[in-house]
């Protein structure tokens, strides 16, 4: 683990009431998911780098509100595709990405770190936040599959409320449910800008969760974040850093 909090932070670390977490990649393998259901469809995933791209173009469409979540999907697909020169009609994408869409439904898994580092939070007096950006339905269909439809206090979701992440006001609507201030939060995501600086910048502690340890890009030390390897080392980050003096006989219970 390795922590980059910036000194003149006024926040009073010994206020940290509660944790917000992303989902999709935090705590539920999304991408393992997505890429066995590439695997699936196509009988190979070496076009994975090629699907990824597209949807990063596609899914920011999404969360701008330019393309509903069912539409982006199916044009996804249709672009994937044309990338390879095989250019399908709506009706075909269609067909296809339900059929990957089903394959990666049953292939949803929590990461092996999830569970403990929920617990552990939970038993030390933490309250939990769910914070995604998706539709309603999918994001509360993935938490139920995945068994944690009763794991948090408070689930804030981007197509509910009408903001996405970063926007300073998903996180505030999270804090306001938890009857909580900002500074009193912390939220852990894998998106560097996404999660832990949209937080940071939104008035709470921002935590990054680099699974893959990739470089941070250049300028990101202008918002300096905590940054985190694995869920595993989340408790002793609010041990030692972040959270409340009270939690110092925990230490020893981290998962």
């Amino acid at each position: 683990m390795t922590s980059a909090a910036d000194a003149s932070n006024p926040r009073n670390p010994a206020q940290i009431k509660a944790v917000c977490l992303d989902l999709d990649d935090t705590l539920l393998d999304s991408q393992s998911a997505a890429r066995s259901s590439l695997r699936e469809l196509l009988g190979t995933d070496r076009a994975w780098p090629v699907w990824e791209r597209t949807t990063d173009r596609y899914y920011a469409r999404f969360v701008n509100a330019q393309l509903s979540f069912d539409v982006m999907c199916v044009e996804r697909t249709r672009a994937f595709f044309a990338a390879f020169g095989e250019h399908i009609d709506y009706a075909e994408a269609e067909r296809r990405e339900n059929q990957r869409m089903e394959a990666m439904q049953r292939a949803w898994g929590l990461f092996d770190d999830a569970l403990d580092c929920l617990d552990w939070m939970r038993a030390s007096g933490l309250r939990l936040a769910a914070v995604t950006n998706a539709p309603s339905a999918y994001q509360r269909k993935k938490l139920a599959a995945v068994g944690l439809a009763d794991a948090f206090d408070v689930v804030v979701i981007s197509g509910e409320i009408g903001v996405a992440k970063p926007d300073p006001r998903i996180f505030h609507t999270a804090c306001d449910r938890l009857g909580l201030q900002a500074h009193e939060v912390a939220h852990v995501g894998d998106r560097l800008t996404t999660d832990a600086q949209g937080a940071s910048r939104a008035g709470l502690s921002g935590i990054w969760l680099n699974r893959d340890q990739i470089p941070a890009p250049r300028g990101s030390a202008e918002h300096p974040v905590a940054t985190i390897t694995s869920l595993r080392e989340l408790p002793e980050l609010l041990v030692t850093e972040i959270a409340a003096p009270d939690f110092a006989d925990l230490v020893g219970q981290t998962p």
